[in-house]
């Protein structure tokens, strides 16, 4: 069983190298700039989200936290107003913490 564990890790560490030998990437890149394409975007507020994430990304990630924030809100309550209406109300149950 260890030797066939040994032989497992062996054929793993192997692998893990084969895509470094074929030494198909080329050189490395001094610095990579990510932007968002603008050119084609015809709809406003997307046009703002790509400008933001290109000119201010602090400002584009408290964005992006407020948003998400408040569409688990509204999901939070399309999901109770469904729940009661198929019975389940969830306001209403006993919570106990040991």
């Amino acid at each position: 069983m260890r030797k066939l564990l040994k032989i497992g890790a062996l054929l793993s560490g192997l692998l893990a190298l084969i895509p470094q030998l074929a030494q198909a990437a080329g050189e490395k890149a001094d610095e990579l700039i990510v932007v968002a394409d603008t050119r084609v975007l015809d709809n406003s507020i997307m046009l703002y989200f790509a400008d933001l994430y290109n000119t201010n990304i602090l400002l584009f990630a408290i964005w992006a936290v407020a948003l998400t924030a408040v569409y688990g809100v509204f999901l939070g309550v399309l999901m109770d107003f469904i729940m009661a209406r198929t019975g389940l109300d969830l306001s209403k149950r006993k919570i106990i913490e040991h």
